[in-house]
């Protein structure tokens, strides 16, 4: 295809291969301008009906313009071969940033912002992408993020129209799995929502659930659904939870993770229903990201997080606490057969549970001791606080190595905890007076160098 000119497109190089086609970097040799150039494998053009239906979804979706939409300038068929040419996009996709572990929080949570928002307003106009994924969102060199092959969207008012069944999805679904290769259609699985993957009915809360997976996957680097097989991939998707992202990694604020955990709700209406709340709610989580300030869970999750984490537990993992607990409830039985001969022992074992219940009830501040008394032998440091399960360091100049050292150790923190929300640790630098002033004026105050004392 090198060479080759389609329509007024010259195809100049390969740049990737899909489950969909091959995607060409073309020329556009009436605009002089270069294009993504998609063309689409004949096996999803070949049935007539499909194909006409096809090219009417992708011209209406070339109708979308918004700064997060890669725009399609072009739906065609020439010489039997049908193409979409797309505005090329210079940067990288997601997946990549994600493997070249150049996403930070900051800016994950931006990302994540500009690719909602143009996803609500493809939905605005009835048109579901169906393919939200890592690879989709490409990154520009200036730090906008571009949503990727919207050509090949559903328009959800088309659905009322197609003649489908439920069983027959289910059968391409099936027949879909038969065709995987690694990499292609495989990747695409591992982004679907519950109701793709039981080859269901689908509107625009599907790509919510699609959007969750990438965004739980550019702030923890891992996938929230894995299998060893597709079936495997698609059985994750359709009934097991995911792990809370606090858990999987430090430090996150626990606004993400609620948002995140909307996204990936099994039953659609539990999810997040317009993409512009979920913009919302992570513009909230940017704000709180920004300025240092966290909220917590609330008790009701907590405690549903909870027991999904002891429904996550191995067989192994569950060996030492019942065995434990089947030791304490003996104890207390020949405790109270025997009460008067065990008097003494229980009065010893009540003596060691009560040092052990201090111990363990001032670890709090005994770990914020220890994470103090090394953050301060770093000169740039001037305070330390800590209020509620939350260490702030304001320092003079916040370096990169900073932000890296300070983690870590916040992190070797957290690994002493057996139990219990992980610390959470915010660095702040270049602090006005004011603020500098104020910080100084709250409870849980850990450490002040000296020069700072004596500016005050």
């Amino acid at each position: 295809m090198i060479g080759k000119i389609l329509k007024q497109y010259k195809i100049e190089d390969i740049l990737g291969k899909g489950g969909m086609g091959v995607v060409y970097r073309a020329l556009d040799t009436r605009l002089h301008r270069p294009v993504a150039l998609k063309v689409l494998s004949p096996e999803f053009t070949a049935d007539e009906d499909r194909r006409r239906r096809f090219l009417q979804e992708a011209r209406t979706a070339g109708s979308l313009s918004h700064p997060a939409i890669a725009q399609i300038y072009d739906v065609d068929e020439v010489e039997g071969v049908t193409f979409i040419a797309m505005e090329f996009v210079e940067g990288k996709t997601v997946r990549q940033l994600i493997l070249d572990r150049e996403l930070d929080l900051p800016g994950a949570v931006e990302i994540a912002i500009q690719a909602a928002e143009g996803l609500a307003k493809a939905h605005e106009k009835g048109i579901v992408h169906r393919d939200i994924k890592s690879d989709n969102i490409m990154v520009t060199r200036d730090g906008h993020a571009k949503i990727l092959d919207f050509g090949l969207a559903k328009i959800m008012d088309s659905s009322a129209g197609d003649s489908t069944t439920a069983a027959n999805q289910r059968k391409s679904m099936m027949e879909t799995i038969a065709r995987t290769q690694a990499g292609m259609v495989l990747g695409t699985m591992a982004y679907m929502s519950p109701e793709q993957a039981r080859g269901q009915d689908m509107d625009h809360r599907s790509d919510i659930f699609s959007f969750g997976i990438v965004l739980y996957e550019m702030v923890t680097g891992e996938l929230p659904f894995q299998g060893t097989s597709p079936i495997d991939t698609l059985h994750a998707i359709a009934f097991n939870e995911t792990r809370p992202v606090t858990t999987v990694k430090a430090n996150l604020p626990s606004s993400l993770h609620r948002v995140i955990s909307r996204c990936l709700r099994k039953q659609t209406q539990d999810r997040y229903q317009t993409s512009k709340d979920l913009v919302s709610d992570l513009k909230g989580v940017q704000k709180e990201i920004e300025s240092g300030i966290t909220s917590h869970i609330p008790l009701q999750d907590r405690l549903r997080d909870g027991m999904q984490s002891l429904k996550d537990l191995t067989p192994g993992e569950w060996l030492w606490p019942t065995v434990g607990v089947l030791v304490g409830l003996a104890l207390l039985y020949f405790l109270f057969q025997n009460l008067q001969a065990w008097l003494p022992m229980f009065i010893v074992l009540s003596c060691l549970g009560l040092i052990i219940y201090r111990r363990v009830r001032n670890r709090r501040h005994r770990f914020m001791r220890q994470f103090a008394a090394k953050v301060k032998k770093m000169p740039e440091v001037r305070i330390i606080i800590f209020q509620q399960d939350e260490a702030t360091v304001i320092t003079d100049k916040a370096l990169a190595r900073t932000y890296v050292r300070i983690n870590a150790l916040m992190d070797n923190i957290n690994r002493k905890k057996y139990f219990g929300d992980p610390y959470m640790v915010t660095i702040r630098d270049q602090v006005t007076p004011e603020d500098e002033h104020q910080a100084l004026a709250t409870p849980g105050i850990l450490y002040v160098r000296e020069d700072v004392l004596g500016e005050e």
